[in-house]
């Protein structure tokens, strides 16, 4: 539950007198990286995709190696995260997709407190940024469940661009080839491939779940990883003179996978092209994580601010080829690789 993390962490920072006497109501920023497997990370053992960023929270702060979710599902697990409840206590044990979404009635119901809830009445400015997964209908907007400011999509997932995806490789899950077989096709230019591997199709992310700012649609082009990246920067750098809670939900590494060029560049040893969309896509991660460290760095806010990393549930390996080495299963299943996840506090 992530309340009782925050207590045992107040706990914990109280401890030491300093720092206590030099703040008394410290920074939360909450990193969510989506279907991140357990065993992705370099200091979690990965040796084909460097995590530097992420790495340097666990080694400049804390390591918990057997943390757990309360569901294998982005957004069950998510309504457990933000209210510090099991879901199942108020009926939330579904993962709604595509249409679903929008659909009257489902969603994190209003009765459920939220930690940004807390917050805000704290005094604290609370942001949103990136996905939410939690009713995509007017009743369950994040405004409407503590957070100020949303800058984000309501629905489980969103192309990193949109079409004619200039700028990144994609590979798109299909039930059948151009040529009516299956297996794995590629475009003439390499940036476009096609997979069966899956046994369906891409699901129609994008169908009425545009990018918003509050609930004002935003076109936007750039990637989307460095969009949320840059928004949460922003929000930093606005709110620098209050305490704050800053949600950053990156889309990253959920499907679809789509690789940005100058990332996919950083691994032409991995042969594989699907491995290497989903290097790119976690390195374009990394990246982010980075730069919001650095911003809370440069503006001198670092030993004031609490930083926690996790992932919301396990990797869906066929998927992804992401690892949750050495558990069990992943994304999905209530064995270990499902619900056991990397959690980091600095």
């Amino acid at each position: 539950m992530l309340r009782l993390c925050f207590f045992l962490l107040a706990l914990c920072l109280l401890s030491d007198k300093n720092w206590a006497n030099s703040i008394s109501r410290p920074n939360v920023v909450l990193l969510i990286a989506d279907d991140l497997g357990y065993g992705e990370t370099s200091i979690q053992g990965s040796k084909d995709i460097p995590t530097p960023h992420i790495d340097s929270i666990a080694e400049k702060g804390v390591r918990f190696t057997s943390a757990y979710v309360t569901s294998p599902y982005c957004s069950a697990s998510r309504a457990g995260l933000i209210t510090g409840r099991i879901q199942n206590r108020f009926g939330y044990e579904f993962n709604p997709i595509g249409a679903q979404n929008e659909e009257r009635g489902l969603g994190l119901p209003s009765s459920e407190v939220t930690i940004a809830e807390t917050l805000q009445k704290a005094g604290y400015a609370t942001g949103l940024i990136g996905k939410w997964h939690l009713g995509g209908s007017a009743p369950f907007h994040p405004n409407r469940h503590g957070y100020d400011y949303f800058y984000g999509f309501t629905h489980e997932g969103h192309f990193f661009v949109p079409p004619p995806y200039s700028g990144v490789v994609t590979m798109l899950r299909r039930q059948v080839l151009p040529d009516g077989t299956k297996g794995r096709w590629t475009s003439e230019d390499k940036s476009l491939i096609l997979s069966t591997h899956m046994g369906n199709s891409e699901p129609d992310y994008d169908a009425n779940n545009p990018i918003v700012r509050q609930s004002q649609p935003i076109n936007e082009t750039r990637y989307l990883t460095d969009v949320f990246t840059d928004e949460a920067v922003r929000f930093i750098q606005h709110h620098k003179e209050r305490p704050f809670f800053l949600t950053v939900g990156w889309s990253a590494v959920h499907s679809p996978l789509q690789g940005a060029y100058h990332y996919m560049d950083r691994f032409k040893h991995i042969k594989d092209r699907h491995r290497r969309i989903f290097a790119a896509m976690l390195s374009n991660l990394d990246d982010g994580v980075g730069s919001i460290l650095e911003a809370l760095k440069k503006l001198k806010l670092t030993t004031q601010t609490i930083v926690i990393f996790l992932s919301d549930n396990g990797g869906p390996t066929r998927e992804l080829t992401s690892s949750n080495f050495p558990l069990r299963g992943g994304k999905g299943t209530m064995f270990e690789g499902g619900l056991r996840y990397l959690f980091q506090v600095l």
